[in-house]
């Protein structure tokens, strides 16, 4: 695999599982490229120049749920929280973690 020229630069991103617990990991998906992701709260490396797209979702072998997708803009630092639904369908939700303001 040829590494990307540039800078990096990372923003961190907290993945909470549904209240039940059950169902499949997250998939996290970096400009097109997915990284393994686990639930909890991790810093992921994007590339420093320019925005990332950033798509998160669960998928159940039957389909895919719980999508949701951002831009990641350079400069931004506020720390994200991504909320998977608590059913099996249906978006996920993102946004600042609290005390981040």
């Amino acid at each position: 695999m040829i590494e990307p020229t540039g800078t990096t630069r990372r923003f961190q991103l907290t993945l909470r599982k549904p209240w039940h617990r059950l169902g499949p990991k997250p998939t996290v998906v970096v400009n097109g490229v997915g990284q393994p992701a686990q639930w909890g709260t991790r810093n992921w490396k994007v590339p420093g120049d320019g925005a990332a797209v950033v798509t998160i979702f669960l998928f159940n072998r039957l389909w895919k749920f719980g999508e949701v997708e951002f831009v990641a803009e350079p400069g931004a630092s506020a720390p994200l929280v991504y909320s998977a639904p608590w059913l099996p369908f249906g978006p996920g939700r993102i946004r600042s973690a609290p005390g981040s303001d």
